[in-house]
């Protein structure tokens, strides 16, 4: 699997390939030694060339920061395979689209209103799930048909938030 990531504004590959007993690791074409454990929800542990390190995730409104300690990194992970699927897919699909939620939580704030023309990515709905806030967003571009969810309600996993036609 090739990723491609971006750090505080510099661009990388990640390479990950299965291999007997894990992951070979390459970044931008180095082979690196990382044993990796995941501790809790966006929380890694890694051991990279001898060295341990205590990652965490933040997804915020505006994109992803990790922590490495004290410090706070700007980053997007893309995968190339993925970004090609919804680029072939998203503005042929004539089919209204459902918005659903992806885990329970609290909607916390809607970002448009129904009949708002939208692009395919742009965020729709915020929920919030364990002190976190998500930005869902619509799968393809097309015109929000009608706003399921209203701000302060509980959704559960699957729950439909909103029509994008």
């Amino acid at each position: 699997m090739l990723y491609e990531v971006t750090i505080d504004g510099k661009n990388h590959q990640l390479q990950l390939e299965p291999a007997e007993g894990g992951w070979q690791c390459r970044l931008d074409g180095l082979p690196v030694k990382v044993d990796a454990v995941l501790n809790r929800r966006n929380v890694l542990s890694l051991l990279m060339n001898g060295k341990a390190y205590d990652i965490k995730r933040e997804l915020t409104t505006t994109g992803m920061n990790i922590w490495v300690g004290t410090t706070r990194y700007a980053a997007q992970i893309r995968d190339p395979r993925s970004l090609r699927r919804r680029k072939d897919g998203a503005g042929d699909d004539l089919s209204p689209k459902e918005l659903v939620a992806p885990m329970p939580g609290k909607v916390v704030r809607i970002l448009v209103s129904e009949m708002t023309e939208v692009e395919a990515g742009q965020g729709i709905v915020i929920v919030e799930a364990m002190k976190m806030q998500n930005e869902i967003k619509s799968p393809k571009k097309g015109i929000v048909q009608k706003l399921v969810a209203a701000e302060g309600a509980n959704v559960n996993a699957g729950d439909v938030l909103a029509i994008v036609e």
